[in-house]
């Protein structure tokens, strides 16, 4: 018994030291941002310079990859046709892998847009092979000029993107990708969105000016960004071998000594997941990408020529999503310290209250991060901050979720990339139910999953209770609303969505008619 108590103390301890150097990466991201951040604007003096050593406007190829975008394909084709660049130097691909009305939809704003004078072509693949990056690859052969812009369907670019990113390209002669910042559609339109808009705001406020402006590797975030054809070509092309095709470039083109750019006063609305499951499915693709990133690069960084801080940075980047299987150990192994107190008093003990002091550093680390990103964004960031604790118990109900992401991409199983649904929610009136194409759906087993780690952190309650220890139970309550909060709202929005199958069908197919 004491060397399995031993061996538990000894895990607990290595995760909760694992968990306070993410927080504590925290505080160095928030540090570079203050001390580079100014880096990262675009400066009328330095535009007018790029664009004299620039010359004339070279042609841009903005691809728009799409599938089953039927609510907001239009919406992205027609702000990209609105973009301010000399029309004959833009080339528009669509490229639609649609199975659904989508496709008709696109065929005939291409054909509009055509008949406008507008250079665009609808790219139509019916095998999806390789999913996003297979049709990003597959239509460069096509692609006209020198650089190419990317949006993904969700996205309105904005009007000044081209003229404000294109001359950045001459800062550099190895300057491969620029990136700008995504804004929000609809962030009002519930407290999931609100939430959700503060933990995109973290990354391009505080992590990619951190990042850029202390010249460590940054990443392309798949879209609102535009790229030299040339380093995608030199990085070896767009690869369909993890989740996150973005990154994995990223770190491929960076590691073959090309330099990025990142804009943080560009920013193109997006629109953000309005359900549990949708974000839940967002968030499973991330991390699973993120860590089938870390395993195909972490030895090729490692072996680099980098300095020790590019490399400790890129790694703990890539490692990210580690936090959440982290804090799965974290709960499942309170229990047995708390219960086995009394015996091992000295051990095990004394390992919660030490768990306890590095716990609360670490987590005030994310606190404090997402705080200071809507300190530098808003006025109003004392109000907006009130849905920290929210941001705080869904990233921790979502625990289970990443943590089989985690597993899957550790051990190398495959999956397919599931998209997030896009229904043009841009104001609060606007109604998930009236824009989604039902089909009887299973429940998520992983739900099932959560729900019951949120009875088992209920028992540890009361276990602590129980032994009088009650300084972990703050981080007990979160964890279990966490749980509670996630479980609870993706069973509801399933059983809601199969109760509205059959009723709403004949009505969706009409009005698509």
């Amino acid at each position: 018994m004491e060397i399995l108590i031993g061996f538990l103390i000894l895990v607990y301890a290595v995760d909760i030291l694992a968990l306070f150097y993410f927080g504590l990466h925290c505080y160095a991201m928030v540090w570079l941002f203050k001390k580079n951040g100014g880096s990262c604007y675009t400066k009328e003096e330095d535009l007018s310079e790029l664009t004299q050593k620039m010359g004339d406007w070279p042609m841009v190829t903005i691809q728009l990859p799409m599938y089953n975008e039927y609510y907001v394909a239009e919406r992205v084709i027609d702000a990209t046709a609105n973009l301010d660049y000399p029309k004959d130097k833009l080339y528009i691909q669509v490229l639609d892998d649609s199975t659904d009305e989508t496709k008709l939809l696109v065929e005939k704003k291409v054909a509009e847009l055509k008949k406008q004078g507008f250079d665009i072509e609808h790219i139509h693949r019916t095998n999806r092979q390789g999913h996003k990056a297979g049709a990003l690859k597959e239509a460069m052969d096509k692609a006209k000029g020198e650089f190419l812009a990317i949006f993904d369907a969700d996205f309105i670019p904005a009007k000044d993107f081209l003229k404000k990113t294109v001359p950045y390209f001459w800062a550099h002669p190895k300057m491969g990708m620029v990136q700008t910042r995504w804004g929000h559609i609809n962030a009002d339109y519930s407290l999931l969105t609100k939430a959700q808009s503060i933990g995109i705001d973290g990354h391009f406020i505080i992590e990619q000016v951190a990042r850029n402006g202390s010249n460590l590797w940054m990443n392309f975030n798949g879209t609102a960004g535009i790229w030299r054809k040339e380093c995608i070509i030199d990085a070896g092309n767009w690869s369909a071998d993890t989740l996150t095709e973005d990154f994995d470039l990223s770190y491929r083109a960076e590691l073959k000594g090309w330099k990025f750019k990142y804009l943080t006063d560009i920013i193109n609305p997006a629109e953000l997941p309005a359900t549990v499951s949708a974000y839940k499915s967002q968030q499973f693709r991330w991390c699973k990408g993120s860590i089938q990133t870390a395993v195909k690069l972490i030895p090729k960084i490692w072996k680099s020529n980098e300095n020790w801080k590019i490399k400790l940075e890129a790694i703990t980047h890539l490692l990210n999503y580690s936090v959440h299987p982290l804090m799965v150990i974290n709960i499942l192994a309170t229990l047995p310290l708390l219960l086995f107190n009394e015996a091992y008093w000295d051990v095990s003990i004394k390992t919660l209250y030490a768990a306890a002091f590095f716990l609360s550093i670490g987590t005030f680390g994310p606190m404090y991060f997402y705080m200071i990103s809507q300190k530098a964004l808003y006025k109003d960031w004392k109000r907006r901050i009130q849905y920290l604790p929210l941001l705080t118990v869904i990233g921790t109900g979502i625990a289970i979720n990443n943590t089989k992401a985690w597993l899957e991409a550790l051990i190398g199983k495959k999956s397919s990339f599931v998209r997030t649904p896009k229904l043009r929610l841009e104001k609060n009136t606007d109604k998930v139910v009236e824009r989604s194409k039902y089909t009887k759906t299973k429940i998520d087993k992983v739900a099932v999953l959560e729900f019951l780690m949120g009875v088992y952190v209920m028992l540890t309650i009361a276990v602590a209770i129980d032994v009088k220890k009650y300084f972990v139970i703050p981080f007990l309550v979160l964890y279990a609303t966490g749980f509670f909060y996630v479980s609870f709202f993706t069973v509801y929005e399933k059983i809601k969505h199969n109760l509205l199958a059959k009723k709403a069908e004949p009505a969706q197919t009409a009005s698509l008619d």
